[in-house]
This record gives C-alpha cells, structure tokens and sequence, in this order.
C-alpha cells in the first residue's frame, strides 16, 4: 500500500534522485579529476577526458535546470486552475472560453485581482491587449503571491 505524502515528508524521485543524479555527479567529478591529470598534453587521451568532463558538466547542468523548468510549469498549471476557479466564484460562467484569447502572462498576472474585479480585468484584458505590467497596474485589491518559486 502506497503511503500518502505529508506536508513535512518531502518526495523523492528514485531514478532522479537516486540513481541519475548521483552517477552524473561521480561522473563528473572523476572525468574532471581524470582530465586534471592530463591537461596541457596534447595526446588523445586528454581531448578524450576533456570531452567527457564537458559532456558531463553539461549534463549535469540539464539535469539541475530541468526540475526547476518542470516546477514552474506545473506552477503555471496551477496558476491557470486557480484564476478559473477564483473566475467561476466571482461569475459563475466558465472561463475556459475566454482563456483562448490570453496570453499564459496575462493569466499569470491576472491571478493578482481580487474577486470583485477579475472579470472586468479579463475583459479589459482581452478588449485592450493588455500586458501583464498593465493589468497589475490597474488592480486595485492586490494579491500578492509569495509561494512562487
């Protein structure tokens, strides 16, 4: 039986974090040990352990930006069910059908309005193309949001 998550046990990925992560990182560190020894000689063992430390660098740099783009765009998701959430409470009426014609950023930002004048914020939105920085310029009730990261 699967146990559920809590709010103070954190949860782990066992390939990611595990088992990629830690080969990538003894990888990289023994190629750059390896190369270090050879460096300044120009024989094809040190072009080969120069490649493998660059690769593995690489690599492990992906790794690292790749769980905080997954993040952010689960984030996002979320962001959206809660503007069309707060959108359904303050209206009644879906946003769904509107949601074509905004942008991610204007969701983004209208997350910030208060009920009472989200639906006038879409609409504005909408109507006048706004950019982010002019929607938040025109809420009045702002949310702040101090759980993103």
């Amino acid at each position: 039986m699967a146990t559920q998550p809590t709010k103070n046990k954190p949860m782990y990925y066992v390939w990611h974090h595990f088992v990629l992560l830690p080969a990538l990182f003894i990888v990289t560190l023994y190629s750059i040990r390896r190369y270090t020894t050879v460096a300044g000689d120009d024989t094809e063992i040190s072009r080969l352990w120069f490649t493998l430390m660059a690769l593995a660098v690489v690599s492990l740099g992906v790794l690292l930006m790749l769980r905080q783009h997954y993040a952010l765009m689960l984030q996002d998701r979320i962001i959206r069910l809660e503007v069309r959430q707060q959108y359904f409470e303050a209206t009644g009426q879906s946003l769904r059908p509107l949601e074509s014609q905004l942008q991610l950023s204007q969701i983004l930002a209208l997350r910030f309005a208060g009920n009472a004048e989200l639906p006038d914020l879409v609409q504005a939105a909408i109507r006048e193309k706004l950019s982010s920085k002019d929607i938040q310029a025109r809420i009045q009730d702002f949310h702040f949001d101090h759980m993103r990261v």
